[in-house]
């Protein structure tokens, strides 16, 4: 909800990727709001199904650049449970895009699992790689304090796209001259966020996704149309847990399919 607005309000499951210009902006009838995915990502695998969301301007706040703020901020606030079924996609069909030597892919897995490679040739990060299933633990110590990175190079090019215009050292790891000028948290910590940001971009199917995502150097683009392919008929399946809990991403347990 848009309180800048007068309260209007957006859907997620009827709001539209509108950009995937370094980060994921949501269109709906009335406004949109970008940097959606650090959000978007603490809150499923936090196991918050159920949410309104209240901002005062077009973009969710930075913070560190990372999803640990929000984290901990829901941590602090507290889990309500609610009398109710959680349902699951389940990918029965294996999806495959390729573009550009950029390739992304999901495979049936009884869980989530993810396995990212990034490639950025001739500088600091170089090839980075990070394949694990995620489960609430270790997404919050080892995904979540990821934060977003760019070369310093980039940043006058990005602001004259109004873009990253309130970037700085505070809440994003900048290189300059081929090292890092902030102290990393991971030694891996660039493809890290990767895998961050495609858990944030996932979340837009509006539950949780069980399935082995397969990416090399992809993001928010690449995220996008695989979102998009999730909505196609027949390749997956909604699959309705019995019983209530907060447990996400973990193995589905007998249920109904409708």
């Amino acid at each position: 909800m848009r309180r800048d607005l007068g309260g209007a309000h957006m859907r997620l499951r009827k709001a539209m990727v509108s950009r995937v210009d370094h980060a994921t902006t949501l269109a709906g009838r009335k406004f949109s709001v970008s940097t959606v995915e650090h959000l978007l990502a603490a809150l499923r695998v936090m196991g918050v199904d159920n949410v309104s969301i209240e901002l005062d301007g077009p973009e969710v706040p930075i913070m560190d650049g990372s999803a640990a703020p929000f984290i901990f901020l829901i941590r602090e606030a507290g889990l309500r449970r609610q009398p109710a079924a959680r349902a699951y996609l389940v990918v029965r069909e294996s999806i495959e895009i390729r573009e550009d030597g950029r390739e992304i892919a999901i495979h049936p897995a009884d869980r989530l699992r993810v396995s990212y490679t990034i490639d950025f040739p001739g500088t600091f990060i170089g090839k980075q790689s990070f394949s694990r299933a995620l489960h609430k633990q270790l997404f919050a110590e080892e995904i979540a304090p990821a934060r977003t990175f760019c070369f310093l190079r980039d940043v006058a090019a990005l602001r004259a796209r109004g873009l990253a215009l309130g970037g700085s050292l505070e809440n994003a790891v900048v290189i300059d001259d081929n090292a890092p000028m902030n102290r990393l948290r991971f030694p891996d910590e660039f493809v890290r966020h990767k895998v961050l940001d495609l858990v944030g971009d996932l979340a837009l199917m509006g539950m949780p996704v069980l399935g082995h995502v397969v990416a090399t150097k992809a993001g928010h683009s690449l995220h996008a149309r695989l979102v998009e392919e999730l909505h196609r008929p027949g390749a997956t399946e909604r699959v309705v847990r019995t019983g209530v809990g907060e447990v996400t991403l973990e193995p589905v347990a007998a249920g109904v399919s409708y």
